[in-house]
């Protein structure tokens, strides 16, 4: 099959009128961030901050314009504010509004067809976060939930590696995408859409667009939870999550380390100010035992977690070890709870989900949020 020339989805975009009705949305240097990876397009519009909900429609030609181009299976197309006028000057976008059902107890629309929505976070990068977010929604799963995983670390995802998955996902409708599925889950990535080793150098304005997408373009349903993979900090990832979805509740990931605690520390401020519920704190890496002797070595110190969440008066869901086992079958893409679930370890990650989905079913995250305001 030929390559997808940039040319030719220059020149099939020019063919789609600018905002305004005049001239076409190149000619008027509204189209930037081309990326082709194989059968998949992805670019972005750049639009008034003020009408961004409007040029829905414009979005929509301009995605179905691309996908006829011979050679593309599917397009993402992202809308974007960023001022142009003045250097480093972006303003992200208000988020499109396709329709949705009613709206939650939050004020916020929900998801079609999903009961829960769970972010698991970590203050910094590191903790093990992604490993125990694949872990926990299995463990969810193996609790009896069908369960789905969206892996919203735009920059840096795991998801596929860690559940063995790899290709890319279909379409149902030219627009909706159908999730990959491991091991009884659901899964969405950024990591389906573009090589492992592309890096994705993108504004804070598209990243805001792309995980919009990814939440309410892709056929989750029908879903008791899903599982959000944040990224880690508190940064635009995770404000989009509590702007644009009612969060059922969030789960912090910490080391024991004084180090990863401050910054653990920072990530339940977070969630706490826009008013998402914190239903607790997991300590991984909490200890090792060694396999020869079967002596235990607290290497980053322990029960720093533990004592945290006494001290902020939040759940602490529970420790898991530093484990040779979990680092090997993560890296295999064969998760722990999915192809050892007799183990000891496994049976940690089940009792943590097990934690998790009563908080939630116990009405957690019934509290109502806020609009966000930064001061």
């Amino acid at each position: 099959m030929a390559p997808i020339e940039r040319d030719a989805i220059l020149a099939r975009l020019a063919t789609i009128p600018g905002p305004d009705g005049s001239g076409d949305i190149v000619s008027l240097g509204l189209v930037s961030d081309i990326v082709v990876n194989a059968g998949k397009v992805m670019f972005s519009i750049t639009v008034d901050a003020a009408r961004a909900a409007a040029m829905e429609p414009l979005r929509a030609r301009a995605a179905e314009a691309v996908k006829t181009l011979p050679g593309v299976e599917s397009t993402l197309v992202i809308l974007t504010a960023e001022r142009k006028g003045g250097a480093g000057q972006t303003a992200p976008a208000p988020p499109r509004a396709p329709a949705q059902p009613a709206a939650s107890a939050s004020g916020k629309p929900g998801i079609p067809g999903v009961g829960a929505i769970v972010a698991v976070a970590s203050g910094k990068g590191g903790v093990g976060k992604s490993t125990t977010a694949v872990n926990l929604a299995l463990g969810l799963a193996a609790n009896g939930l069908k369960v789905g995983l969206l892996d919203a670390d735009i920059y840096g995802p795991s998801v596929p590696r860690l559940l063995g998955l790899s290709g890319r996902p279909q379409t149902q409708d030219g627009r909706t995408l159908v999730p990959m599925q491991a091991f009884g889950i659901k899964a969405m990535s950024m990591g389906f859409l573009v090589e492992e080793d592309t890096p994705m150098i993108w504004r804070g304005p598209m990243v805001m667009s792309a995980l919009t997408q990814m939440l309410r373009e892709v056929a989750w349903a029908p879903l008791d939870i899903l599982v959000v993979d944040m990224p880690p900090g508190t940064g635009d990832a995770q404000l989009t999550m509590a702007q644009q979805v009612p969060l059922a509740g969030a789960v912090i990931v910490s080391t024991p380390q004084d180090l990863a605690l401050i910054d653990a520390r920072k990530g339940l401020g977070m969630f706490r100010k826009v008013n998402v519920p914190v239903l607790g704190i997991v300590e991984n890496m909490s200890y090792f035992l060694c396999p020869h002797c079967g002596g235990r070595s607290d290497i980053f110190g322990h029960g720093g977690a533990r004592h945290e969440a006494e001290k902020l008066d939040i759940p602490f869901l529970g420790e898991i070890p530093l484990e040779l086992a979990i680092r090997e079958t993560s890296d295999a893409g064969t998760p722990i709870v999915a192809t050892a679930p007799e183990s000891a370890h496994a049976a940690v990650y089940r009792t943590i989900a097990g934690r998790i989905a009563a908080a939630v079913a116990g009405g957690a995250g019934a509290k109502p949020a806020p609009r966000i305001v930064i001061e």
